[in-house]
């Protein structure tokens, strides 16, 4: 058995569990906060968008944002990190199909593309007409990177995202486009620090380490034993470089109302978007976080670590567009969240050279006991947003 790992303190997460009133989530979500009517700050904040966001100005707001990194060059004007999913590829298709900005599409490869994943990023080239440059990291220093983020974090994905974000900004410098262009701030939209809910922009010397990094930078891994040369791809250039070039990073959804559901219609109808033919593991949805095998265990995780599963996240974010009401939101909660993600499971072990019972005795020491118990030989999560 591995050492069990404290989650409360790892995560500063409270020791009481506390359901949002309105939405599914829980205040086990880092840094997320529930006010004295018990109100998630990811609610809060789509309240205050529906009562105070005058949408019009804030598209005139970013017509000057534009108009200020236009160029003569022929230069790309903004770079727009993408998957070809249906946020960021609505984002790119807009900015230059309704904008006119000269666009260029990054994309850090999956740990294992679906066919699926591949085929909506060829679609968003070929149909949505948008230049692209395809990063893929060495595949066996990849596969370390994962197997060791599945067992110091908790998480198979950072070594992704650890490129999702800083591969971006290589080519940002290498092209010389200071204009980066993210599609929702997730830490607002789904809940978390709200530092950054009323602006913009992204401090990327603190935010990335902070909200997306698990507090571990790609260069604190020479600590853990990886080779400085192994990682050079995964992290980001010198903030001397960055600041030089001027980079400032923006979240399209300040400008725009950001809606997940409408941006999967722009998409099938614009870029040539498919979404799965089945719903996803572990949630009800279809069309979103398609492009890797690997990913039902980011969410399972996320599940076991929180008590938050992929459901969960889902129909939180629906519950505040007013797609779904709180009593159908945790009843697909209730059928789907935690669900195990078996169709790729035998690829997962594979890909990290571990066996069954290891992925078993990891899963085991991510399980704090605020949240779980064992009744009849089985886990049970002790806590669960139908029981309160």
């Amino acid at each position: 058995m591995l050492e069990k790992k404290d989650v409360l303190k790892l995560y500063n997460l409270p020791p009481e569990v506390k359901f949002c009133k309105k939405c599914t989530i829980s205040n086990q979500r880092p840094r997320i906060t529930l006010n004295a009517d018990g109100i998630c700050s990811a609610c809060q904040f789509a309240e205050y968008k529906k009562q105070h966001v005058d949408w019009d100005e804030r598209e005139s707001q970013l017509l000057k944002l534009l108009k200020r990194f236009r160029r003569d060059d022929g230069g790309y004007e903004v770079l727009v990190p993408s998957s070809g999913g249906k946020d960021s590829a609505r984002v790119a298709h807009e900015l230059k199909h309704k904008y006119g900005m000269r666009v260029l599409t990054v994309t850090w490869a999956p740990h294992i593309y679906t066919e699926i994943g591949f085929n909506n990023l060829q679609s968003m080239i070929r149909i949505g007409g948008l230049d692209n440059v395809l990063g893929t990291p060495n595949g066996l220093i990849h596969r370390k990177l994962t197997k060791l983020s599945f067992e110091v974090l908790g998480d198979p994905f950072q070594p992704f995202i650890y490129g999702q974000f800083n591969f971006p900004l290589q080519i940002a410098v290498k092209y010389e486009i200071p204009l980066i262009m993210y599609g929702e701030n997730g830490e607002v939209e789904y809940g978390g620090d709200m530092k950054n809910a009323f602006k913009p922009t992204m401090d990327y010397k603190i935010d990335h380490k902070k909200h997306y990094f698990s507090g571990l930078d790609p260069k604190d891994l020479m600590n853990l034993g990886i080779n400085e040369k192994d990682i050079l791809s995964y992290m980001s250039p010198a903030t001397k470089e960055l600041e030089l070039l001027g980079v400032e990073i923006h979240f399209y959804g300040y400008y725009h109302k950001w809606t997940p559901q409408e941006n999967f219609y722009y998409c099938v109808e614009n870029t040539g978007f498919t979404p799965n033919p089945v719903r996803n593991e572990g949630t009800y949805s279809k069309y979103a976080s398609l492009d890797d095998k690997i990913d039902g265990f980011h969410y399972y995780l996320s599940f076991i670590k929180f008590g938050i599963g992929r459901a969960t996240s889902d129909s939180a974010h629906e519950i505040r567009d007013g797609h779904l009401t709180r009593e159908e939101g945790v009843a697909l909660v209730k059928k789907f969240d935690g669900e195990f993600p078996r169709k790729y499971f035998d690829i997962f072990l594979k890909y990290c050279s571990i066996s069954e019972e290891y992925f078993w005795d990891v899963i085991d020491s991510w399980r704090s006991p605020h949240l779980w118990e064992k009744k009849g030989g089985d886990w049970k999560l002790k806590h669960a947003v139908w029981m309160d």
